[in-house]
């Protein structure tokens, strides 16, 4: 076996930093710097370092450490630069210079993986969630920085082009420099005011994770165990806050059938055909648990509503036993909060399987001129399977090929392609 090069041992070490972990060091130097453009440029110029340095020196201990160290000295280089912000280096440079000077690496990089990371995060959470900020900046800025995506995946999440996404994160970065918002530990009344944006970041980092918009994966772990644990950190923050129970609940119950929802390749498993017993039950029972306290709390909303949903869900021992009626009636109590296009989705799929095929189909094609879900690959399989279960192989194809020619993951796209081959060529039926 060839003896990996220096090179080759270098590049695999910076891969090894996963963005997750890239996106905790961003968010510990936007605190110390104040700075989110200094802190992203920081790292990449740091990692650009990296490849040119170890492959004549080695590869270090802590990768990790090593970034957060060259980042960090490098921030204070380009301080010291610019006249512009000296004064805000002569305020910093004592703290971390001493940090430097110590030459402790692995100092700082604990501070990225210990307790002050969670307020680093929960900092540059509420800098990305100010309300001087759009609501579509705030999402996409803090699922780019805090959750880790790349800005094609980001948009691939939000449903919009790449292209406008990446104005929105430029724009979004500009004005937090210009408003000078801080990036440190919100107050407990700030933290209020910004909770439902927050709220809705953690669980579109959670649905990227459970569903990959791009890559050859269905999953990413990672995604949705950080998402869990900042829904439990919010939870922490605000003990009385229904919606943040009932979006901790729902994430749980949620996650709890990742055993059973991907197959020995990799590919996804249909909620239909998934091993029940696979299901994590220590999950089921905590997120049951919080979705009956949600419920009952004053406040509950949205989250609260979709945690009862998912526990109808878990409740059911098998899919054919499942109170589809009750889902139905729970989606339209959604309505009230949010009537977007993909809960309508999720609502015409409940009652057609209350009412069955024929009026899962008329509602579904009562959607079909939506904008939004004509990119929406889940809509497009909603409609072939439905068609399928009518018989009406042909139609079903067409859907099946429509969801196909949108964006998604390599083993969505294996699992989609294998549906459709294996649809009869029959004719359909009346």
């Amino acid at each position: 076996m060839a003896i990996p090069s220096g090179e080759e041992r270098a590049r695999a070490a910076i891969a090894g930093v996963d963005r997750d972990a890239q996106a905790r060091i961003v968010a510990a130097l936007a605190r110390r710097f104040g700075d989110l453009e200094l802190a992203e440029d920081m790292l990449q110029e740091a990692v650009i370092r990296a490849l040119d340095r170890w492959p004549g020196a080695g590869v270090p201990d802590s990768p990790a450490a090593w970034l957060t160290t060259a980042a960090t000295r490098g921030a204070i280089d380009v301080l010291r630069r610019d006249a512009v912000r000296a004064r805000k280096a002569a305020q910093l440079g004592a703290d971390i210079e001493g940090r430097s000077a110590a030459n402790d690496p692995a100092q700082l990089v604990a501070d990225a993986e210990d307790d002050v990371i969670a307020d680093d995060r929960l900092g540059l959470f509420s800098a990305c969630a100010h309300p001087l900020l759009s609501v579509e900046d705030r999402i996409a800025l803090t699922l780019r920085f805090l959750g880790g995506l790349s800005t094609v995946d980001v948009a691939h999440a939000l449903l919009v082009p790449v292209p406008t996404m990446q104005q929105r994160i430029s724009r979004a970065k500009k004005r937090i420099s210009v408003l000078g918002i801080r990036f440190a530990p919100p107050r407990r009344e700030e933290l209020a005011e910004r909770l439902p944006i927050v709220r809705r970041v953690v669980y579109l980092i959670f649905t990227e994770g459970y569903a990959r918009t791009t890559g050859d994966a269905h999953i990413r772990d990672d995604l949705t165990r950080e998402a869990i644990r900042l829904a439990r950190v919010l939870r922490e923050l605000m003990p009385g806050s229904a919606e943040t129970i009932g979006l901790l609940a729902l994430l749980l119950l949620t996650e709890a059938r990742r055993p059973a929802r991907s197959d020995a390749a990799g590919r996804p498993v249909a909620l239909a055909d998934q091993d029940r017993s696979l299901w994590r039950q220590d999950m089921i029972d905590e997120g049951t648990a919080l979705a009956e306290r949600a419920a009952r709390s004053p406040g509950a909303g949205a989250y609260a509503i979709q945690a009862a949903i998912a526990a109808v869900h878990a409740e059911a021992g098998d899919y054919d036993d499942t109170d589809w009626r009750q889902i139905a009636v729970l989606y339209r109590m959604l309505a009230a909060y949010d009537d977007g296009p993909v809960l309508r989705l999720g609502e015409a799929v409940a009652r057609g399987r209350a009412l069955g095929p024929e009026e899962g189909i008329r509602l579904l094609d009562a959607l079909s001129n939506d904008r939004v879900l004509s990119r929406y690959r889940p809509f497009h399989v909603a409609r072939a399977v439905t068609l399928e279960e009518l018989g009406r192989a042909d139609s079903a194809a067409a859907a099946y090929r429509a969801a196909l020619a949108l964006g998604g993951n390599g083993a969505e796209d294996d699992y989609l392609a294998e549906m459709l081959g294996n649809l009869s060529a029959s004719p359909e039926s009346a």
